[in-house]
């Protein structure tokens, strides 16, 4: 098998499926791209993306004539060995893995032909074995996709690392595969199955770990006056920690994070194992939301009939991803107390509005602004450190600002007439940071 002779199949093309056939078609290969969803496929067919992600929708209309968009699996099995399953597995009421996708996909193949399954998606450790089981003689390639919402291209064409799993009857299948990525230069990862499906889960735990880590101590720093920025910025020097990920906040949502660690709780469990640790990052999470109300409460009081500005909805800027953003809880717990809830976003408006019927969509922030008795950053646009917060001050009914990502200066917001409080930030104890 010759991956770089061969047309590349690509089956489902959501996020994850459409990122990776356009940079593959900008890697000269021809790609060959299923999706079930025919009014999906006809827009893709115009060159007309449904997503919001930098970069792409003008690297889809460079490479137009290198992808073939399709409904029919038997259009890709003609035409490409290499498979990669992009599908969705979202999590289920019991909190796995919803594999009810992948399984439609196998199906689909043909016994004893020559196509390789390489698995895209998010799916459990085990599930390339309970695969093989029933189809002993498909290869099967565990490479999971380690992209960022925002930065999608960037980290696909300059990866820190690619990983392929494969068993030893799949190596020829696993070599076409390498030879697919190595002009990106990212270190390559061989390895088996089961490890590989299991390094995408446990990174993705590691990092919201981190990421509650550093929100339980900005709520200590709350407590004692110290600053969880300069904090961060101090642990973030060790070589041992790292920078990333150290940035409080209001919570880590989008599609990735909360589904892989409840995945990976859900696994251990299914083995009979308590993972505690991922019991308390899922918990801290989900307060970390609602201590917001809280900081708006000490300045309103209570918040019945009090208006309040959201400034962004999607779970991080570059985005109109409204998956498991704490825009959600945040509304619907301000609503809880009787207030009302006006929003901006400069591009999630619309995947937003289905989702938060009750809430006033503002067509800017300054309009969201206008007469409100206090405001919420939510999402860390750019357009928000550029406002005229002075001219903004004059038009709130109470210049009250919690900066739930600790993204705008503290002093310039103070400069201009506003209460400015952030998470875990000197002061906030008191109110006046």
């Amino acid at each position: 098998m010759d991956a770089e002779l061969e047309k590349v199949g690509v089956v489902g093309v959501g996020w994850v499926g459409l990122v990776s056939a356009t940079c593959f078609a900008e890697l000269g290969h021809e790609i060959v791209a299923l999706d079930v969803n025919e009014e999906k496929v006809e827009a893709l067919r115009r060159g007309e993306v449904t997503i919001h992600e930098p970069g792409l929708a003008e690297l889809l209309k460079t490479n137009a004539e290198r992808i073939t968009f399709t409904t029919s699996m038997d259009d890709v099995l003609a035409s490409a060995r290499l498979l990669f399953c992009c599908v969705d597995t979202p999590p289920t009421y019991s909190g796995d893995a919803d594999l009810s996708r992948v399984r439609s996909v196998v199906e689909q193949l043909p016994e004893g032909s020559d196509h390789a399954l390489v698995m895209k998606s998010t799916v459990p450790s085990g599930t390339g074995a309970s695969i093989r089981r029933g189809k002993p003689d498909l290869p099967y390639i565990s490479c999971p996709e380690f992209l960022k919402e925002g930065s999608a291209i960037q980290d696909f064409m300059h990866p820190d690392r690619v990983v392929i799993g494969a068993d030893a009857d799949a190596e020829k299948a696993a070599d076409a595969v390498e030879r697919l990525y190595a002009p990106l230069g990212g270190e390559i990862v061989r390895t088996d199955v089961a490890s590989a499906e299991m390094i995408k889960l446990a990174s993705n735990a590691f990092l919201a770990t981190k990421i509650s880590f550093i929100n339980e101590i900005a709520n200590v720093c709350e407590q004692t006056g110290a600053d969880v920025t300069e904090v961060a910025r101090g642990m973030g020097l060790d070589e041992r920690i790292g920078a990333s990920f150290l940035q409080a906040g209001i919570g880590y949502g989008g599609s990735c994070f909360p589904k892989d660690v409840s995945a990976l709780k859900q696994l251990a469990g299914n083995s009979g194992y308590h993972f505690q640790l991922l019991n308390a990052v899922i918990e801290v999470n989900e307060l970390q939301k609602r201590r917001v109300i809280a900081k708006l409460e000490k300045h309103l009081g209570s918040l019945a009939d009090k208006r309040v500005a959201l400034l962004g909805l999607a779970f991080k800027p570059d985005t109109d991803d409204m998956r498991e953003a704490s825009s959600l809880v945040l509304s619907a717990r301000l609503q809880g107390e009787g207030a009302e809830v006006v929003a901006y976003d400069p591009v999630a408006e619309g995947t937003a509005s289905a989702m938060l019927p009750d809430v006033h969509m503002a067509g800017s922030a300054t309009e969201a602004l206008h007469g409100a008795d206090a405001a919420v950053l939510v999402t860390e646009w750019p357009e928000f450190s550029e406002l005229d917060w002075a001219s903004v001050r004059e038009s709130m009914n109470t210049p009250i600002l919690i900066d739930g990502r600790n993204y705008l200066d503290p002093e310039m917001i103070r400069a201009a007439g506003l209460v400015y409080e952030g998470i875990g930030r000197q002061d906030a104890k008191n109110g006046e940071g």
